[in-house]
């Protein structure tokens, strides 16, 4: 039996490398998550987040630097560390003709738990009605339902789930979002969470780490994350254009754009709205420049990634 010791945190990463042969996969990343903490590793697609989870469960070893797990390393706790660690891949493969009450009791098995337990996991992952439904006629949604309800089979006091909800429509996506809520009301459980969705980050953790090409970029709470740009605003607009100009022949503003080719407009940073936004204004009256639409507002997680990477986070 682990027990969490006051000086350790539930899961500590440091100064960790891996690569692929020519892929820097994850470079020097120190991360630390505490009990009962829902930690996000917000980036796109080959950012490295998939690679750093696998080598906190230790499906991977890395290169260089160190994992701990409850302030004890992989080699020699395997199983130790095995039976407090609940988790879920990118993609599941279940046994089509078994039922859902077959699939979560074969899991339970493994685990020595009760039916008592499996009928609590069938309860709070919401898959009452199709218990003794199989598998393979479960919707996406209830898929990934079952494969939560399979990473929470052992109770476990740390959960890593790596793209949960890549994939599901919005309504299924939400449902993932309701279990994991009310398992954070809990307070037992720390959680990793990989994903590319700004909403569910911003929505199910307390700490964000921006990651992309395996180095962090940015890392804290939403409010500390947009706090360096709290006075900063956000202009997007569109022009009108006789033709869809490429950026190069827009007009030259007086102010760094950054040009969205699908819609024929950009975004401005403005750190004092009320003077340099009439200036800007006048600017397009006095080129005979003509608007299409003009929002402002602050500053997104969303808006933080374009300005840390230069892309969005769904390129």
């Amino acid at each position: 039996m682990i027990t969490t010791s006051i000086n350790h945190p539930m899961i500590w990463v440091k100064d960790v490398y891996k690569s692929f042969k020519t892929v820097h996969a994850v470079k020097g990343v120190t991360i630390k998550v505490e009990k009962g903490q829902f930690v996000a590793l917000l980036g796109p697609n080959g950012a490295g987040k998939t690679t750093l989870v696998e080598m906190i469960e230790g499906i991977r070893k890395p290169d260089r630097g160190e994992i701990q797990i409850m302030g004890k390393k992989w080699h020699g706790n395997e199983d130790e560390l095995h039976s407090v660690i609940g988790l879920s891949l990118q993609e599941t493969r279940f046994i089509d003709k078994l039922t859902v009450n077959e699939t979560l009791y074969l899991f339970a098995s493994f685990y020595q738990r009760k039916k008592k337990q499996v009928k609590e996991i069938i309860n709070l992952v919401g898959l009452e009605e199709k218990k003794k439904s199989y598998v393979v006629n479960l919707s996406g949604g209830q898929r990934q339902r079952l494969a939560l309800g399979i990473a929470l089979i052992n109770d476990p006091k740390i959960l890593l789930l790596d793209e949960p909800t890549t994939g599901l429509d919005p309504n299924a996506r939400r449902e993932i979002w309701i279990i994991l809520q009310k398992l954070k009301e809990q307070g037992q459980t720390s959680l990793i969470l990989t994903t590319h969705y700004m909403e569910e980050a911003e929505r199910l953790c307390d700490h964000i780490i921006i990651i992309d090409q395996g180095q962090i970029l940015r890392e804290g709470s939403i409010v500390e994350l947009l706090e360096e740009d709290r006075n900063e605003k956000l202009i997007e607009f569109t022009l009108e254009f006789k033709e869809n100009a490429p950026a190069a022949r827009r007009p030259d503003l007086p102010f760094p754009v950054q040009w969205n080719e699908k819609n024929g407009g950009g975004q401005i940073i403005f750190n004092e709205l009320e003077k340099e936004l009439p200036y800007f204004l006048d600017f397009l009256k006095e080129q005979n420049i003509r608007l299409k639409s003009l929002e402002c507002r602050r500053r997104t997680l969303d808006d933080l990634f374009i300005s840390l990477t230069g892309r969005r986070l769904d390129e």
